[in-house]
């Protein structure tokens, strides 16, 4: 399903610094050498992060899974093939639902069979070819038989005379086989490919794409993993993919004239996905059809919104430093012409700057307010003063808010004050609060008196309030009855 249909969402939690997709795209195997350590260290470590990259991608609209029966034909009367009498139309619809393997084996099935597979709308999945069928989120250590299956790859799309529905190419070396990378574009742009799924096993983690790619203007689907954009200078003048309504990025590398190259080249995009930059992203957004923006394992440097009349949601997590120094970091979210943004998240006072440019009048003073934005999400440390302090502001800027989720994050360094109640209290009236506010959900709770109060605080104020959710930090707590005694003071909320 697309990422706008179904968000994956990712553990919040910091992965371990030798896991870091930040780290691990900075190590290169001649780094690995020259230490005179062992590379098969770092051929792990790439595969965990194509473990990772292969669970976000979008599954393959054919499995080799399928539940096959022939229990149906013992209650058949008169024993007639039925499916065989139907228009060739009809059958070709059927192969390009089964995996490609499966669609060339009806040729040893019966006659009626034997041309259908070579016009049909096939969808070539290279997984399916390794043992097993390279099943949904199998780590596949070392990539088995990686030439088997570029030869196999070759071979489809040269007798195959097309079209193909979907091409998912994600356990080839690529290094290996830069010639038939060209080759197989060349062959997919002829023969109108719309779903195209390109992953470069390492190494190199940077191989860069050839300008042929742009050639592919049917595709409506696109995701590319572990790449460099192709050379903005190569690619012709005038190509675009003038039909791309989907485009997913990860562990990537590019500069931001790249990034921009692409974006103003996919004229009705509404989904983008970006997951694991090699560099800092900057993301400036002047769309007419973009409804979805979801980020995850990037560093951050901004996203401006300059003119999305469409965009409906943006959703980052684990937005990090490429250095993950300890030096903190201040990326900046800046919102401008969006009047459909329905859902933001998650924002991270203390370690994000929010701007908003919509200025409206409220009861005689200027006010910044997204009112269009009915969901937000925000990840906060509750133990750091100077972010909880910003939250009121960020809050303030949504007064149409009627959801809102808080997911509580463990404080690495040593706290910087506590806040309690007096202190909500003390900040005034929030409108969204007050007047809006009708679901709360809570993850990661510790039992903090931050936290405690700030529970408090909405519980109190919340007019319309319907529904508190308080998810809890399993480790943080013996039993119930410990966490029901850090819920006490809810009890007698106001």
């Amino acid at each position: 399903s697309s990422p706008y249909q179904n968000p994956r969402r990712l553990p919040l939690s910091r992965p371990p610094a030798a896991m870091d997709p930040q780290v691990t795209l900075n190590i290169r195997r001649s780094d690995i050498l020259a230490a005179g350590e062992d590379p098969e260290t770092l051929d792990v470590g790439s595969n965990l992060l194509l473990y990772t990259l292969y669970d976000f991608l979008p599954a393959p609209p054919v499995s080799p899974a399928a539940a096959r029966s022939f229990a149906a034909a013992s209650w058949v009367p008169d024993g007639v093939d039925r499916i065989s009498c139907l228009p060739d139309t009809v059958l070709r619809e059927i192969l390009s639902r089964v995996p490609a393997k499966d669609a060339a084996r009806t040729a040893a099935l019966a006659s009626r069979w034997r041309h259908l597979w070579r016009s049909a709308a096939l969808a070539l999945v290279d997984s399916h070819l390794l043992p097993g069928g390279g099943a949904r989120g199998q780590l596949v250590i070392g990539a088995p038989s990686p030439r088997a299956v570029t030869a196999t790859v070759s071979r489809v799309l040269a007798e195959h005379r097309g079209p193909f529905r979907c091409v998912h190419l994600t356990r080839t070396t690529m290094d290996e086989h830069r010639g038939e990378i060209v080759r197989w574009l060349d062959t997919l742009a002829a023969k109108g490919v719309q779903d195209l799924v390109l992953v470069n096993r390492p190494w190199p983690i940077d191989l860069r794409l050839p300008a042929t790619l742009f050639s592919c203007a049917p595709l409506t689907r696109l995701y590319l993993g572990v790449w460099r954009l192709p050379e903005t200078a190569a690619v012709p003048r005038g190509a675009s993919f003038p039909n791309l309504r989907e485009l997913g990025l990860c562990l990537y590398s590019m500069e931001d004239r790249d990034l921009a190259f692409m974006l103003e080249r996919c004229p009705v995009l509404e989904i983008l996905v970006m997951m694991t930059s090699h560099s800092g992203v900057r993301l400036r957004l002047v769309s007419q059809s973009l409804r979805c923006v979801q980020l995850g394992f990037t560093y951050l440097e901004y996203i401006d919104v300059v003119d999305a009349p469409r965009l409906e949601r943006i959703f980052q997590w684990e937005i990090t430093s490429p250095s993950l120094c300890v030096k903190k970091h201040s990326s900046r979210i800046k919102i401008g012409r969006a009047p459909n943004l329905r859902m933001l998240g998650y924002l991270l006072p203390g370690e994000q700057e929010l701007g908003i440019t919509n200025t409206v009048i409220v009861a005689g003073s200027k006010e910044n307010i997204v009112p269009s934005v009915q969901i937000l999400a925000i990840e906060l440390h509750f133990g750091v003063r100077d972010a909880v302090k910003k939250v009121s502001g960020f809050l303030r800027g949504f007064p149409n808010l009627e959801t809102l989720h808080v997911q509580s994050v463990r404080v690495s360094e040593k706290s910087t004050g506590k806040v309690n109640l007096k202190f909500w209290q003390e900040g005034g009236p929030i409108k969204c609060v007050v007047e809006g506010m009708k679901k709360v959900f809570f993850y990661e709770f510790r039992g903090s008196k931050s936290e405690v109060a700030f529970l408090k605080f909405i519980a109190e104020r919340g007019r319309v309030l319907e529904q508190m959710v308080v998810v809890v930090a399993i480790e943080c707590f013996s039993s119930w009855d410990n966490v029901n005694a850090k819920l006490k003071p809810l009890a007698s909320a106001k």
